[in-house]
């Protein structure tokens, strides 16, 4: 089974930049799209980035546009999430999914908290 593990999370002010990991293991890293999603309390799940198995194509969610950069290592089995100019409503739980053979697989978050 394929197992995900976040981290990077933390408190951070407005303005500020916060760098997500998420180290993969148990299944071809390199042959599968990665997302990352967040959910804040009361608030649906939200696809924030995926990037594709080849990383030639990226997606982001309109809310982080041109603030988040989605990317990958595929020798270290990472992906990443660059946070920069933090607002108070990207506050969440991060989640790292990947979707392998139709089964989705979920780290267990890292909590982003955005506070002056």
């Amino acid at each position: 089974q394929g197992q995900l593990v976040e981290s990077g999370g933390g408190l951070v002010r407005p303005g500020g930049s916060l760098r997500l990991s998420c180290v993969a293991s148990g299944f071809a890293f390199s042959d599968y799209a990665m997302t990352w999603y967040r959910q804040a309390p009361g608030k649906e799940r939200e696809k924030v980035a995926t990037i594709a198995w080849n990383v030639g194509n990226k997606y982001y969610a309109d809310s982080v546009m041109g603030r988040f950069t989605i990317s990958k290592d595929n020798a270290k089995n990472t992906v990443y999430l660059q946070m920069n100019n933090l607002k108070p409503e990207d506050e969440a739980v991060y989640y790292c999914n990947a979707q392998i053979s139709g089964v989705d697989y979920w780290g267990q978050g890292t909590q982003v908290t955005v506070s002056s």
